[in-house]
């Protein structure tokens, strides 16, 4: 029964997503109250498939909706949509959901992690994105982490990024330069934390103990 649910869910969130993506789309520039609706649903859909950049998205929120609405409505978008793919992957497609990660050999390193520390675990990978967001939500669904925990290391770990994309789409058409300047600065920093945590992770591979090179 959980099964026969959670296809039937998956279905409707696929469906919505490949044939209603431009309506949505166009009712979010719109503006207006069905506007914030949509919008939540859209960011939670994205969870699942990206089919536009979040960036993009997130953006487009902060021009129509302003940097407090847009926030908010990214927030509560997210929450909907990793809480139904945590508990999918837990309840649903746990067979599907060991399957997937196969094919991320660094989650299973990550999953012993998160079973150790989960709050700092998921934090760090939030807020640099070293494994993708949907493979976290899947590992912590099939882990042993608490759901609150995930819940709240998830939002604060996103925060940053929210407010930094839709910053800068709110200035977007008065400031194009600094918009996108903004957006340049935040990916910049992150390729730079995510080339440092590697190098000091490859480096502690390579580099042998103090006990190795006295034997």
């Amino acid at each position: 029964m959980k099964q026969l649910f959670s296809l039937v869910l998956s279905g409707l969130i696929i469906f919505m997503g490949f044939t209603q993506k431009e309506i949505m789309l166009d009712l979010i520039q719109e503006g207006g109250g069905i506007a914030g609706v949509v919008s939540i649903l859209f960011v939670a859909v994205l969870v699942f498939f990206p089919f536009i950049p979040y960036p993009v998205l997130a953006g487009i929120l902060g021009s129509v909706a302003g940097v407090v609405n847009g926030t908010l409505i990214s927030l509560i978008g997210i929450l909907i949509g990793t809480t139904l793919m945590f508990y999918l992957s837990r309840y649903g497609f746990q067979s599907w959901s060991q399957r997937m990660l196969t094919k991320y050999p660094k989650a299973i390193e990550y999953e012993r992690y998160f079973e150790k520390n989960a709050f700092l675990g998921i934090l760090f990978v939030r807020l640099l994105p070293v494994v993708p967001s949907p493979v976290v939500n899947v590992l912590s669904g099939i882990s042993k982490v608490n759901f609150l925990v995930f819940v709240f290391a998830t939002l604060l770990g996103k925060l940053p990024a929210i407010f930094t994309f839709t910053i800068a789409g709110s200035i977007f058409e008065g400031n194009r330069l600094l918009s996108i300047s903004i957006y340049g600065v935040y990916f910049l920093i992150i390729a730079a934390a995510a080339s440092m945590h590697f190098y000091k992770k490859k480096s502690s591979l390579i580099i042998p103990s103090e006990k190795q090179v006295n034997t």
